[in-house]
């Protein structure tokens, strides 16, 4: 598997991501003392920063002006950590990448405000481009979020569904992607059809990284992926690793007890996951996730060449070696 510490395509934005992590750690200059040091925390806590990595990238392969570039980077990774701090306490989860969550420390809220002012900071940042129809765009790709969310909470659990699945890891992850190469096409000196195709750059890489993401939730350590082996599933949560078990295997008594509503039953769950581990499931999504990599890459062939869009076909190859 490829470590984040060994790839090559932060190379040519280094500079550009240094300038947006300072853009973001001024969000909260102003801020109440305890909002300052819980957004510290938040930013320093090891984030890949690969949406505004991929925004940025994009950006300077088609030339976007660079301020207005910056800006829209720190406005998507803002935006993405605001979710970040309603997903876990929705979850009830204490751990993100092995480091305490907000809500572990805080209670419900407080982080409920802090991720609010986050919201209201990357809204900030997208309106600071001055590009009304990426301050739309901005807007409706939190709406999409926020219903994935919903959708997910009131009609998910224990469903057994590619369409369901498809539309939750589309508003939960690929939107975002989506968005970041679609808004820096959009400030970018090009065409509508470079704009169409870099959005579904971003689409297809955010599926995939979804997906890979659902995979190592069932094959990855708990020390390395953050978070118990199988957790989704034990909130009954299927993802397509589950997906491609319960089709294969239909008359397991345990997928039949998943989709009966008995997901909350833990060691029935847990025989689940351990079942999914031991089959072809896991190898068929991967398969899945290729196939949108290769898909992502194809769209890539018609950009100018040079370093920016090498590392995007490198970062492509990422998504589906990655450990972590």
């Amino acid at each position: 598997m490829i470590s984040l510490n060994t790839v090559s395509f932060f190379v040519p934005i280094q500079t550009a991501l240094q300038e947006v992590e300072t853009v973001l750690h001024t969000q909260a200059e102003n801020g109440q003392p305890d909002l300052r040091a819980a957004l510290e925390h938040l930013l320093s806590s090891g984030g890949k920063r690969i949406r505004p990595v991929v925004g940025l990238l994009t950006g300077q392969m088609l030339g976007a002006p660079h301020d207005k570039l910056i800006t829209l980077a720190a406005a998507v990774e803002m935006l993405h950590t605001a979710t970040l701090v309603h997903d876990d306490l929705i979850d009830g989860a204490l751990l993100r990448r092995g480091m305490p969550t907000l809500n572990a420390r805080w209670s419900p809220a407080a982080t409920i405000l802090t991720g609010d002012y986050m919201f209201a900071r990357a809204a900030k940042l997208a309106a600071e481009t001055d590009t009304l129809p990426l301050m739309k765009l901005f807007a409706e790709t939190l709406a999409t979020i926020v219903n994935g969310e919903l959708t997910q909470l009131f009609a998910s659990r224990g469903v057994i569904s590619r369409e369901n699945y498809n539309k939750r890891i589309y508003a939960k992850t690929a939107s975002l992607f989506e968005m970041a190469t679609r808004a820096a096409a959009m400030v970018s000196p090009v065409d509508e059809t470079i704009v169409e195709s870099m959005r579904q750059y971003g689409y297809k890489l955010g599926m995939a990284f979804q997906i890979v993401d659902d995979i190592l939730d069932f094959t990855g350590e708990q020390e390395t992926v953050g978070k118990p082996v199988g957790s989704d599933l034990l909130q009954g949560l299927v993802t397509l690793p589950a997906i491609y078990y319960a089709e294969a295997h239909p008359n397991d008594p345990d997928v039949l007890c998943l989709t009966g509503g008995c997901y909350t039953e833990q060691e029935r769950m847990e025989r689940l996951v351990q079942s999914i581990r031991g089959s072809n499931a896991t190898s068929r999504s991967m398969h899945e996730a290729r196939a949108f990599i290769d898909q992502a890459l194809d769209l890539l062939k018609t950009m100018p060449e040079g370093e920016e869009r090498q590392a995007l076909e490198e970062l492509a190859a990422y998504i589906v070696n990655r450990s972590i």
